[in-house]
């Protein structure tokens, strides 16, 4: 074959075509062609729809300790298959201290400090009948370097903390609608302490962004102070960054019917 620009560090799988090929050449012939491809480093061979593999591809297998794989899948829905799962277990991940919501379709990450709210703001989301993805730390991977899907670490899935309460299962209290496996961000909220410096945003009209490998996530802040709805704030944060993404900028639209209004009157 041609190995100028082979490339060695992938899954190689061999198709019928790559196994009828090989049963027409001579042993001499197919040891050569092997050992060609199984010298170059690669990880393993994968041999689809369910072909048995060749006694002289299993004996140079065995010697240089590679894996040979088999599947019952035609070649083509195989590489898709193993294309996705790869590219979702290698993806670039992190992890954030915050809870994630789904809510009403739009994943919103909650941030803030410790003994902020969050859980608290995420359990009367839930009681109104919105979904939780993580609670307290949220791990975060970037698929096809422009998605950043959000899900929990296996030990905590469908639990969350309450102050003063513990750990109860979101599953067993709120039923399985209320937790989602995994949800891609679209927003990021922030909770914060209100100081008597701090200038809250009264139009919307900037649009914030908070950074999560490298991908721009639109990002509203939330001030706490007693008596505030925090949660209901948050859910219609997330209904109007739903609007936006479909075109409707309610902040933008009712600025242009401003000075609208001002130019007509002078």
């Amino acid at each position: 074959g041609f190995f100028k620009y082979f490339a060695n560090k992938r899954l190689q799988v061999l198709g019928a075509s790559e196994m009828t090929y090989l049963r027409t050449l001579d042993k001499d012939t197919q040891r050569k062609r092997l050992s060609e491809l199984i010298d170059r480093s690669v990880p393993c061979l994968v041999i689809a729809r369910n072909y048995r593999p060749l006694p002289i591809m299993k004996e140079i297998a065995e010697t240089r300790g590679l894996p040979i794989l088999r599947t019952s899948m035609i070649t083509m829905n195989f590489i898709n298959a193993a294309t996705l799962s790869l590219d979702a277990a290698f993806a670039p991940s992190t992890s954030e201290h915050g809870t994630m919501m789904d809510i009403k379709g739009m994943g919103t990450l909650i941030r803030g400090s410790s003994g902020i709210g969050k859980s608290e703001c995420a359990l009367a989301l839930i009681e109104r009948g919105h979904s939780i993805v993580a609670d307290d730390l949220t791990r975060i991977r970037l698929l096809d370097e422009r998605e950043l899907m959000a899900s929990s670490a296996e030990l905590n899935q469908g639990y969350m903390e309450c102050r003063g309460i513990g750990i109860i299962d979101v599953g067993e209290m709120f039923g399985v609608r209320s937790i989602r496996p995994e949800k891609r961000i679209d927003l990021v909220v922030s909770l914060l302490e209100l100081t008597p410096e701090v200038q809250e945003d009264r139009t919307g009209l900037d649009q914030d962004y908070f950074t999560i490998l490298g991908i721009d996530v639109p990002h509203i802040e939330i001030y706490v102070r007693p008596g505030r709805d925090i949660a209901r704030i948050v859910e219609v944060a997330s209904m109007v960054q739903a609007l936006k993404r479909l075109g409707h900028d309610p902040a933008t639209e009712f600025n242009d019917r401003l000075i609208d209004l001002m130019s007509t009157s002078k």
